[in-house]
């Protein structure tokens, strides 16, 4: 009497589609019959009857009870929240979280009755629900994907243990310690997982990968091309494994915990090509966050053309680094391409005949013929020191990663002074600003103007695909005369493109690998008398904007004309 109740009650969606007219009450109760039977739901049999499409289940739901209808074909994934729905949650009521704003979370279903599947989700969630109605079949995809990105790396890496690659120590050895863990845990699930998150990003070109543990999950994330995304969340219990495997292998101290550290790590690819690792720990309030700088040697061989700079602005930086003393200054904020700019120069010095020696913390890229020494403040290796050493050891051309202080600031100009030719970075918005900066730091105006020879700003913009990106032609004038653009570009044949929100499978979004955007300002006398009399940055902006020294803004407005890059990415990177 129970089972023949069971059969012939109607669920709710099932009352709906009768009301809608999509089923007959004698269709419905077949159907549920059948779904009983076969131990399935209500819609998937309904779907594999062939009654009615998914889609049209889908439209007639959301109009009976109001709720919005999603194609999920159109969603895109990086709206995906980072604190995702249980996956075994996720499966047995057959929902997923589309987007979390001011504690409500949109929640994907395809049968909006079924409000036990929802009252679930707000409890585990601690989040108020608001439905969304979707088609059965592709919800089902979408919960799948979902679910094997989640568990990428445990359930994936029994094959392809890529055995052709290992890790090294500074000296080029085989680092004993990562053998020995290996021989430890041999096979173990967290050394392929870490093995392949490595390779994946290389593969990706990702410059930064971030391993961040929370509460309740633990996820990777890799920065490419200057945006981070979320690639997989692996389970929490892990991230004690994997913190700890890390560590190993980049030198650091396995049992601290409670303080940042820093290390490096070397992988070795093949017999002709190996990459470094900077790597950065943090302790967080569940955690140890790490952050993994990649270090690519090619990218210092790559030649100044391909950075993209402006003919004009190559010319000045060629005749400011081949002099034989001087200072000259990269600025910009971190990763915006300022050390791949210094060792290109460093590359293009680097002569059997000249003696170059660099100061960094750390030596990121590994040249031959340039002697590189890693600062360490605790043991007294600052940059000052390192310099004044250079000084005794009779160099032509000096490198020091970063001027942080007057003391570092003074022994740059001393020896830029003194017939040597130093380059360095600094942190500051544009190339004007630099030189208030050095006298904030407490440099003499006499001494800045005087040394420095050249300074570049400079930003990376994001690239447009060649394969997908598209042109338009409807952007009124006066909308790009406030971007940037002057009347001049006008009577000019360029096309403007935009990038293509959904990509193609050679590119991210629409947009592929990033470009230079370069400020290249020379000191000249007429700068150099500004700077002796006190002048500020906004005064040296106008005499180099007349002297022709395109800004950021307008570097990157010609980045736009040529086709390379999208007005959104250059408003994004630049200020006006």
């Amino acid at each position: 009497m129970a089972t023949t109740t069971a059969q012939n009650k109607l669920s709710g969606l099932a009352r709906t589609l009768i009301q809608e007219k999509l089923l007959s009450e004698d269709e419905a109760k077949t159907v549920e019959a059948q779904a009983y039977t076969g131990k399935v739901t209500f819609i998937s049999q309904l779907i594999q009857s062939k009654k009615l499409s998914a889609l049209s289940i889908a439209e007639a739901s959301a109009r009976a009870f109001g709720f919005p209808y999603l194609n999920l074909d159109a969603f895109n994934a990086d709206y995906l929240p980072s604190k995702q729905i249980d996956s075994k949650l996720m499966q047995a009521n057959h929902v997923l979280g589309l987007q979390a704003r001011n504690n409500v979370l949109f929640v994907a279903i395809s049968d909006p009755t079924n409000i036990q599947a929802l009252d679930s989700v707000q409890f585990q969630m601690g989040m108020s629900v608001s439905p969304v109605v979707v088609e059965e079949d592709k919800l089902g995809r979408w919960i799948d994907k979902v679910i094997q990105g989640s568990s990428a790396g445990l359930n994936m890496l029994h094959a392809d243990e890529h055995d052709d690659f290992g890790f090294v120590d500074e000296n080029n050895e085989p680092s004993e310690e990562a053998t020995t863990a290996d021989q430890e845990v041999d096979d173990a699930p967290v050394v392929r997982f870490l093995n392949k998150m490595l390779l994946d990003a290389i593969n990706m070109g990702a410059s930064d990968l971030h391993f961040e543990p929370y509460e309740k999950f633990y996820r990777v994330r890799y920065r490419v091309d200057g945006v981070l995304r979320e690639i997989t969340q692996p389970p929490l219990a892990i991230k004690e494994k994997l913190a700890s495997r890390i560590k190993v292998i980049s030198s650091m101290d396995i049992s601290e915990k409670r303080i940042p550290q820093d290390g490096r790590m070397k992988l070795v690819l093949s017999k002709t090509r190996t990459i470094d690792f900077r790597v950065s720990t943090l302790p967080l309030i569940h955690g140890e966050k790490i952050v993994m700088r990649i270090l690519d040697p090619a990218s210092a061989t790559l030649g100044i053309e391909a950075l993209g700079y402006e003919p004009i602005q190559k010319e000045r930086l060629l005749h400011a680094v081949s002099r034989p003393y001087g200072l000259v200054l990269v600025t910009g904020p971190t990763g915006s391409g300022k050390t791949v700019s210094l060792y290109t120069c460093l590359n293009i010095l680097n002569e059997p005949g000249v003696n170059i020696s660099t100061a960094e913390d750390p030596c990121e890229i590994p040249l031959a013929g340039i002697n590189q020494v890693n600062v360490n403040d605790k043991q007294g290796l600052t940059f000052a020191a390192a310099l004044k050493s250079f000084l005794r050891q009779d160099p032509d051309i000096i490198m020091i990663g970063e001027i942080r202080d007057l003391e570092t600031a003074d022994m740059a100009i001393k020896a830029a002074s003194t017939g040597h030719m130093v380059l360095s970075t600094l942190h500051t918005n544009d190339a004007p600003s630099t030189l208030t900066r050095l006298l904030n730091m407490g440099v003499a105006p006499f001494n800045i103007a005087s040394a420095v020879s050249l300074i570049t700003a400079q930003r990376l913009a994001r690239r447009l695909c060649k394969h997908c990106k598209i042109p338009v032609n409807d952007i009124p004038k006066e909308a790009l005369l406030n971007v940037g653009f002057i009347e001049e570009d006008f009577n000019e044949s360029w096309q403007l493109y935009v990038h293509n929100p959904e990509g193609c499978e050679l590119c991210n979004g629409g947009y592929k690998g990033r470009v230079g955007i370069y400020q290249v300002m020379p000191i000249t006398d007429a700068i150099s008398r500004i700077i002796m009399k006190n002048g500020t940055s906004h005064d040296i902006a106008d005499q180099a904007r007349a002297e022709g020294v395109n800004d950021l803004r307008r570097s990157g407005i010609l980045k736009v004309m040529q086709g390379l890059t999208s007005i959104e990415e250059v408003e994004a990177c630049t200020n006006e």
